[in-house]
């Protein structure tokens, strides 16, 4: 069995073990990389880029190694090499508790219960709830819902299509490491900006494919499209920017506007000015259109190293004959 046709059987079964089974209530492996993280950071913090860098470099380059001593123990066993990257997919990919957080801030927003909503959103985002009514509340879930389906799925599967286990892994320990301390507080400014930029760099290509999967997946592929095109780049961040305006296109509502963050509010450009403001029953709209995105993001990532894997195999044939 090719390592290619492992990845597929692995990447396939890891995230149905994430439908099936979510995430453990206590030691998730992120979790566990995220203390980790925090006890270098304990170490290493100065407010100093480098200092940061170098937090980044520990860090993530941790990850990737763990994973490529995994992958090379196992090598020699089909069966192993399936289980790893299941189990190493399952760890990464969080779309079922996604929706799981989203769907009870829905249900909570459906029963008029708008105080249980407010307590259930920082799960989901980090979002000030008190500042927030039912809509708002609403559209903060299918905001991070989109932004969300690219960070926790589908940017881990193009990863993991590109680099198997250690692809996946170093996927998720960038992506971590972001939320930890990419953000602009006066103690991560300069600490966290290399964080924050290496998971701008490791976010571009899924956020891009969420984007597509978005338009082609959802009720309305061309207003998708059409507020990609239009409103994307307004936004301040490279890959929420298509990602949320693709899922706003798609599903005919405003994202953006007005958000408030830490007792700080700001004024994020609209996204598909051309939609209609979300309500409650966008929620559940939202999670289906991410869990189409899902699937089919892991059936094209697959495809395509199935696809590469062939090309190199079919050019060094050729190579050999010639020579």
């Amino acid at each position: 069995m090719g390592a290619d046709r492992r990845y597929a059987y692995g990447a396939a079964a890891g995230l149905l073990g994430d439908l099936l089974l979510g995430d453990p209530r206590r030691g998730h492996p992120v979790a566990v990389f995220g203390r980790a993280a925090g006890a270098v950071e304990r170490v290493l913090w100065r407010d100093h880029r480098g200092w940061g860098a170098l937090h980044a470099l520990v860090c993530a380059g941790g990850a990737l190694a763990l994973g490529s001593v995994a992958s090379r123990a196992v090598r020699t066993s089909p069966a192993a090499s399936v289980a790893l990257t299941g189990a190493a997919t399952w760890a990464v990919v969080g779309g079922t508790s996604l929706v799981r957080e989203a769907r009870g801030i829905g249900r909570a927003l459906e029963a008029g219960d708008v105080e249980a909503a407010r307590v259930r959103l920082p799960h989901l985002c980090g979002r000030d709830p008190q500042a927030l009514d039912a809509d708002g509340i609403a559209r903060a879930v299918v905001e991070s819902v989109a932004e969300n389906t690219s960070d926790a799925v589908v940017g881990a599967l193009v990863w993991g299509a590109v680099g198997g286990v250690p692809g996946l892994l170093g996927f998720r320990a960038v992506n971590t490491l972001d939320a930890m301390v990419g953000h602009r507080s006066p103690r991560y400014r300069r600490y966290g900006w290399a964080s924050a930029r290496l998971d701008d760099l490791a976010g571009w290509p899924g956020a891009r494919l969420t984007a597509v999967l978005a338009a082609l997946a959802g009720p309305d592929p061309r207003g998708a499209v059409r507020a990609w095109r239009a409103d994307a780049a307004k936004h301040p961040s490279p890959n929420a920017g298509p990602v949320e305006a693709s899922f706003g296109g798609a599903l005919g509502v405003q994202l953006g506007g007005t958000l408030s963050y830490g007792g700080r509010v700001e004024q994020r450009p609209v996204l598909n000015t051309e939609g209609r403001d979300v309500t409650t029953r966008d929620v559940e709209r939202a999670v289906r259109l991410s869990r189409r995105v899902s699937w089919l993001a892991l059936g094209v990532t697959v495809a395509a190293r199935l696809v590469a894997t062939r090309l190199v195999a079919t050019r060094l044939v050729a190579k050999g004959r010639m020579s």
